[in-house]
């Protein structure tokens, strides 16, 4: 009776160990997932991440966009103010420059004085219009009294109209005198007149100096008015055909947005024999990072195609020979090769392989890199 029961009981014992490992097979697979962060791929290129891992990882995503507008072409252009917006200033007198007020580079206001000119003409000017004044005033009196004996009969009105005429006269004489003097800033007492900014803008020329003589043939300052620039590119013969006026450019400038978009104003017809190449005109607007004369890379933006979406630069890597991006789906993420359009201000536009609103990988995307290669 005692071995039936004992014997029973190694049974129930055997039995009971053969359910125990049963049921804890799977531990050393669990173990082993929690030491790797992604199992191996699984069909059409799906990687299995666990959530505590993808975070540990760093994994992010962001939504990819819909892309109505893609690169064409890096044009380098020089940048500089339009023909219209730039501005001489010119020496109306001749004379010797006293002093200066500004120099190049300094953004002025308009009506800002420049600089200060001694001027022998000013002094001439000075004592005509005060001969003029004197002149005015005394026609003005026969007028008023000529007027006056005409009509009390006592002498024709061809006489009373005559004086008026002369009256006239030198009164346009005083204020042809007043404006010119008025117009170059004079002062005649000292015999000086001011140049003056005519616009607001910044001073680009300052061919001028203290003892330096002026006439005016001269102009010894260039402004260059604030709020609009333009850039000159050359157009590939091959792009001709692709640029249009009112496409968008975006030039890339230190600080601030990192940018700034302006438009296409003009593209050249004709080829340079030389470069191959036509011109292609921008106009963009004023911003702290754009200086004239300096030469930078402008991109020409146009439509992009159906179905194109923009992702940020940190959502493409390259696997073997392809560009490829991860989108998360509730299985793990997907590695879908991709086509690009062109990429600017750190945005890809990609042709295909995403759908606007998937969720891209846009951190960690080294991580999935990493685990999908060594699968």
């Amino acid at each position: 009776m005692k071995r039936a029961i004992l014997g029973g009981a190694a049974a129930l014992a055997v039995a009971a160990a053969g359910a125990w490992w049963v049921t804890r097979a799977p531990a050393p697979a669990t173990s082993q997932t929690a030491q790797t962060p992604a199992s191996a791929p699984a069909a059409n290129g799906l990687l299995v991440v666990d959530p505590a891992k993808a975070a540990a990882l760093g994994i992010a995503t962001a939504p990819a966009h819909a892309a109505d507008q893609a690169p064409l072409a890096d044009l380098p252009a020089m940048i500089a103010p339009p023909a219209n917006a730039r501005v001489a200033v010119a020496a109306t007198l001749p004379g010797t420059v006293l002093r200066t007020l500004v120099v190049e580079g300094d953004a002025v206001t308009r009506g800002q004085a420049l600089a200060v000119v001694a001027s022998r003409d000013v002094m001439t000017l000075s004592a005509d219009l005060a001969r003029a004044h004197a002149r005015a005033g005394v026609a003005q009196s026969s007028a008023a009294r000529l007027a006056q004996l005409n009509r009390e009969g006592i002498i024709a009105g061809a006489r009373a109209d005559e004086a008026r005429a002369v009256a006239a006269e030198a009164g346009a004489d005083v204020s042809e005198k007043a404006r010119i003097l008025a117009l170059v800033g004079a002062r005649g007492s000292s015999g000086t007149y001011t140049l003056t900014a005519p616009i607001a803008g910044r001073v680009t020329k300052a061919d001028i100096q203290a003892g330096m003589p002026v006439d005016g043939t001269t102009a010894p300052f260039v402004i260059d008015a604030a709020g609009r620039y333009e850039a000159t590119a050359q157009l590939p013969e091959r792009l001709i055909g692709q640029m249009r006026v009112g496409q968008t450019v975006r030039l890339p400038v230190a600080g601030g947005s990192g940018s700034v978009t302006g438009t296409v104003t003009a593209v050249g017809n004709a080829i340079d024999p030389a470069t191959r190449s036509a011109t292609l005109k921008a106009q963009l607007p004023a911003d702290p990072g754009i200086v004239a004369g300096r030469v930078g890379s402008i991109t020409v933006w146009g439509a992009a195609s159906g179905g194109a979406v923009a992702v940020p630069e940190g959502a493409v890597t390259t696997i073997g020979v392809d560009e490829v991006v991860f989108i998360a789906t509730p299985r793990g993420y997907q590695r879908r090769t991709v086509h690009r359009l062109g990429a600017a201000d750190g945005q890809v536009i990609l042709k295909d392989g995403v759908r606007a609103g998937e969720a891209v990988v846009v951190h960690g995307t080294s991580a999935l890199k990493a685990l999908a290669e060594a699968n």
